[in-house]
């Protein structure tokens, strides 16, 4: 029998608990940030809409129920938050605090898919960005206020309903909106908001969907029966100072998703979406007697559970697709568990790569890798290889609402070019994942105890406790849960202000963001949250509130600081080195920025990170100095691979001073001519000579030099470290190096 491949795509739609716990919240509102709101008109409905109209493709879908509960408070519109707050206040009532909080957040927006396209919207963000707050607040006129209050709440409402005749008719009316207009607009954003879960319920109900479920909170399942289970995959890990042990927490979580869902879709879901994908032997026996038939995690959790790594070749696709596209059989003493691991480099490309790529072809390219893999799996099997034999599962499962406001129309393009190319498509057939492990139930086994300890990032926890703020965290939280323990006469029934606080506090997001690799502006805001939480908990009990609980678990950030990637990056190359572009990126200070004992660089900053199509690079200018005259000429980049053997030179420059990095052998070398903005790319030859090679590399120079390198022009391997080094040149002589002490590491997705 031959099959088609089977492609289960997994969207996993998910906020955490925004709401305070507390009174006296500023601008007014129980919600602390506007985040559920905005994504409910953006990032959910459109999702299931587009793919209704695609009937043969059938696709998963995981709510998180603390997801669900916030957007149930915001349609039934009883409910604010600060953004929202200003939103439905007069301008003319508006306090100068107000006032600057307007100019400093309501741009809090992609500004080339979001902001950009909207013309005043656009303007009014051109003054704060290039004039600066405090002339806003001395030059803006109500009308200013009042169409920033505007734009901001359309901007997050989806392309996909902007033929909704009043929301075409706020667009061509482009400015001068008045409060009624806001107030109408605040109607249709419950008006979309309200029908979210009754749209995945009628599309489960169809037989096109599945809808899964997760941990009532999105709490780390593993960390909460353990927080030792961090040194697992890190056995060095510095741990918190004291122990986390709550595993009787899991089943709360459990039974309280459990609940929600067949309270709202009238039956009980088969798939667990465990929080950030972690999984251990631990929680499978709480999973399966709690009657889930599956859950989904990561392949490098599967790598390691069965000791085979995923090597991939230079196209990115793995060697050995049989190991890792297919179901898999957990047994445990409540009965077996199917898991499935998702592919992380496809699920990657969509969260993080294909937004730069035009739609045609980022569809183009997600189709090949598929076919690429059934040609792999076809070329595996030992007679026939025209077609499949045997049915195998893709998993490609990823954030579903965080990557789209860097594609083209929020994604809409992108979806409906894929979906329609997917739909005449007749050797890939997109299926929920009970579909296909009801028609072939797994037949490979990982025992119970195999099963390794970890979470789709790096298959460890270390985005998650580790470091010194976020072990502190855990060391607040193991404080008031034996506080909670200490109360027996305080149960879910007779106190649910105190168990609804402690299931707040223990989700996983406040963990993610305290500490090293993950910052975002709101870092303060989410560092307060979690303290809220807490803080509810202990007066909910009567306890008197611990006095660290009033002060932020986390130091303030430091500006003028190195620090490594936070996540995957792709800044549009315009030369206007713009912050937001750049967010998650590291960043290496130059010169005179660390100190008094350093001398002065014309390029004070580097920022530097990646995707899975290039690796970028921003190189900040000093504030007045003149580019065709303070800045040399050249700008040289060079890099050798680790552990990799091969022919390798020195810099192609004269007058190289004989220290490290710079007297390092490279294997490739591009040379930039920053006046022009052309460049020339030379691979080492083993005559010792430089051999030149076809480049694609995109340059721009304005405020800043910024440039994207595509992987394939250096034909690396993924998963491969790369050391870069930089250098200033004038017409082919060393002027200075820019990666003083050490090289910058890349790491090839």
């Amino acid at each position: 029998m031959s099959h088609p491949l089977y492609v289960a795509f997994i969207w996993h739609q998910h906020q955490p608990l925004y709401k305070s716990r507390l009174s006296n919240h500023d601008f007014g509102g129980q919600y602390r940030l506007p985040w559920v709101r905005l994504h409910g008109t953006k990032d959910y409905l459109d999702l299931m809409l587009i793919l209704e109209k695609y009937p043969k493709l059938h696709q998963t879908v995981n709510l998180v129920p603390s997801l669900m509960l916030q957007l149930e408070d915001y349609a039934k519109g009883d409910v604010l938050d600060p953004y929202l707050a200003l939103s439905l206040t007069a301008v003319s009532q508006l306090t100068i605090q107000q006032k600057e909080f307007i100019i400093n957040h309501f741009f809090d927006a992609n500004h080339y898919h979001m902001i950009r396209p909207h013309r005043r919207y656009d303007e009014l963000y051109q003054e704060r960005h290039d004039l600066g707050t405090k002339w806003c607040l001395k030059n803006w006129q109500d009308n200013d206020y009042a169409d920033v209050l505007a734009w901001h709440n359309l901007a997050w409402i989806d392309p996909v309903f902007w033929d909704d005749p009043e929301i075409a008719g706020w667009l061509r009316k482009g400015k001068r909106f008045n409060l009624e207009d806001r107030r109408n607009i605040w109607k249709k954003q419950r008006e979309i908001i309200s029908r979210i879960i009754p749209q995945h319920k009628k599309m489960q109900d169809a037989g096109q969907l599945e809808v899964t479920t997760t941990p009532y909170t999105h709490p780390i399942l593993p960390l909460l029966a353990d927080t030792n289970a961090g040194q697992v995959a890190v056995p060095k890990m510095r741990l918190p100072s004291v122990r986390f042990q709550w595993e009787e927490d899991i089943p709360r979580h459990l039974d309280k998703a459990l609940a929600m869902y067949q309270e709202r879709f009238g039956r009980s879901p088969r798939g667990l979406w465990p929080s950030e994908q972690s999984v251990s032997p631990t929680i499978l026996p709480h999973v399966a007697k709690r009657g889930f038939d599956w859950l989904c995690s990561d392949e490098g959790v599967l790598g390691i559970s069965i000791e085979h790594y995923f090597y991939r070749d230079e196209t990115g696709n793995v060697y050995d697709p049989d190991r890792l596209y297919r179901p898999y059989r957990l047994e445990t003493e409540n009965g077996d568990l199917s898991i499935v691991f998702r592919d992380h480099r496809l699920s990657d490309l969509i969260g993080f790569s294909y937004g730069s790529m035009t739609a045609d072809n980022a569809a183009k390219d997600l189709i090949g890798h598929l076919e690429a893999i059934s040609r792999r799996l076809k070329s595996k099997q030992e007679e026939d290889q025209t077609s499949l034999e045997q049915p195998w599962l893709v998993t490609i499962a990823l954030d579903g609402e965080n990557c789209w406001e860097f594609y083209e129309q929020d994604g809409k393009i992108f979806l409906e070019t894929l979906y329609e190319r997917l739909s005449r498509q007749e050797d890939i057939q997109l299926v929920t994942v009970s579909e296909f492990i009801d028609k072939f139930p797994p037949t490979e086994v990982i025992k119970r105890d195999r099963l390794h300890t970890g979470s789709w990032i790096d298959a460890n926890f270390t985005t998650w406790i580790g470091d010194p703020d976020k072990n502190k965290a855990w060391e607040y939280l193991q404080a008031a849960r034996e506080t909670l323990a200490k109360h027996p006469e305080a149960t879910e029934t007779t106190n649910p202000e105190a168990w609804e606080a402690l299931y707040a506090a223990e989700g996983s997001d406040w963990f993610w963001w305290f500490g090293d690799p993950h910052h975002s502006s709101h870092d303060d805001m989410f560092d307060q949250l979690f303290r809220e939480h807490l803080i509810a908990l202990y007066q909910a009990l009567k306890e008197p509130v611990p006095e660290y609980l009033y002060k932020p678990v986390a130091e303030p950030r430091k500006q003028e600081e190195d620090y490594i990637p936070g996540s995957f990056i792709h800044p549009p190359i315009d030369g206007q080195g713009e912050d937001e572009d750049w967010e998650r990126a590291g960043k290496i200070i130059i010169g005179g920025s660390r100190g008094t004992m350093h001398r002065s660089s014309v390029i004070p900053r580097i920022f530097y990170g990646w995707n899975h199509l290039s690796f970028y690079l921003r190189f900040d200018l000093k504030q007045g100095i003149n580019s065709g005259k303070d800045l040399p000429s050249e700008l040289h980049l060079a890099w050798y691979f680790a552990d990799v053997v091969g022919s390798n030179n020195g810099l192609p420059l004269a007058d190289v001073p004989d220290k490290d990095p710079v007297n390092h052998y490279f294997r490739y070398h591009l040379g930039i001519h920053i006046p022009s903005q052309t460049c020339w790319l030379e691979e080492a030859g083993g005559d010792f000579k430089w051999h030149s090679r076809h480049c694609e590399v995109r340059i721009a120079l304005d405020r800043a030099l910024e440039i994207a390198f595509p992987w394939k022009n250096l034909h690396v391997d993924p998963d491969q470290k790369i050391y870069l080094v930089a250098v200033l040149a004038d017409n082919g002589k060393f002027k200075e190096a820019l990666t003083q002490e050490h090289p910058i590491c890349i790491q090839v997705p």
